[in-house]
């Protein structure tokens, strides 16, 4: 196995995704690091992150580290997560700012008048357990049954461009992405490292991935 680069550019726990991985890669190296050189040194990347997205697309600039997460998600086994799912995007409608355009497509907020299928008004964030259902299968599904439950905390959600971008789906008052896949990328709304079993079990899964 080869080292994981958790990227740190200041926004989110980060230790929490790393813990979770050394959990099921105890012999792994595993680094949080804002240094782009490790990030270009190692064999996977995770891209996490919690934050607004001025401030997250703001301090991956001034850090300088774009360029090296552009190169990792052209040449590497990545995973984004949450943040780092929807930085990959093209555009976001939070602060109306231009994100890394890895992917076509924009990031759009939820409704504030969405409802349930009880017909109670749904609040946002989107915040708790909810269900994942996969459009196809994929290496980092397997041993994790369709449907699911992993932990979201989110106000934005990503549109692709393409539908075949999508990897799978899940319903808050709309369907809405909730993964994506291509090639080498796989990124995640969710957050699989407070996904308890579900959640580690994705996050080996990624560790073994030879996409």
């Amino acid at each position: 196995m080869t080292s994981v680069a958790i990227i740190d550019y200041g926004m989110g726990n980060l230790r929490s995704v790393a813990k979770a991985i050394e959990h099921v890669a105890p012999d792994l190296d595993v680094e949080v690091t804002a240094d782009p050189a490790r990030v270009a040194a190692a064999g996977r990347v995770v891209f996490p992150g919690q934050g607004a997205m001025p401030d997250c697309m703001r301090e991956l600039d001034r850090r300088g580290l774009r360029p090296a997460v552009l190169d990792a998600a052209a040449a590497k086994p990545f995973l984004g997560i949450c943040i780092g799912l929807q930085m990959l995007f093209g555009h976001s409608d939070e602060g109306d700012v231009p994100c890394l355009g890895i992917f076509a497509g924009e990031v759009a907020r939820f409704r504030e008048d969405m409802t349930g299928a009880d017909g109670a008004r749904l609040k946002v964030p989107h915040m708790g357990w909810n269900e994942v259902w996969r459009r196809r299968p994929h290496p980092l599904w397997e041993g994790i049954p369709d449907g699911e439950r992993f932990y979201f905390v989110h106000s934005y959600h990503v549109r692709p461009a393409a539908a075949a971008m999508t990897a799978a789906e899940t319903d808050y008052g709309e369907r809405f992405t909730s993964a994506v896949e291509r090639t080498n990328i796989f990124a995640i709304q969710f957050h699989p490292e407070k996904s308890a079993q579900a959640g580690l079990r994705l996050l080996s899964n990624f560790i073994h991935w030879a996409p």
